[in-house]
């Protein structure tokens, strides 16, 4: 598959003419037709992966995996789990720094607090992966 028909197939899969995709990126009416046959310069070729949220990598063919998603170490679930102990200890007892209607964190049924304590970790494992793809350089990204 060429650079073309990747962008072509993100366009498609985003019901977004590729003359439209040209404007709103600020290049010519027709430039991406143009890579049919030559090769992007690399700032527009970033460009389009910016728009897309994929890499340049995967425009270019080096990986089939559109975005660059980490994967998490073995520290980082430490973290992750450290993290989401301390949280669950503030909003235990009465002294708790966080409340919903009064209630602290003991005051609610099990259902509830395992929901509650599920969505933390899932928000805390969410800002973890978030980081390291946002201050993982390129280079090392695959």
């Amino acid at each position: 598959m060429t650079i073309f028909d990747r962008v072509k197939k993100l366009a498609d899969d985003r019901k977004i003419p590729l003359t439209e995709l040209a404007k709103r990126l600020g290049m010519g009416v027709n430039s991406l037709y143009k890579w049919k046959s030559q090769k992007p310069a690399i700032d527009k070729l970033q460009k389009v992966a910016d728009y897309f949220n994929v890499s340049v990598d995967y425009l270019l063919g080096r990986t089939e995996k559109e975005n660059f998603e980490p994967e998490l170490t073995e520290k980082d679930e430490r973290d992750i789990q450290k993290e989401l102990q301390k949280i669950i200890e503030g909003l235990e007892g009465k002294n708790g720094y966080a409340a919903f209607d009064g209630h602290t964190l003991d005051d609610m049924d099990e259902e509830d607090r395992e929901l509650l304590i599920a969505s933390l970790e899932n928000s805390i494992r969410l800002a973890k992966r978030i980081s390291k793809q946002k201050f993982t350089p390129k280079k090392y990204r695959k």
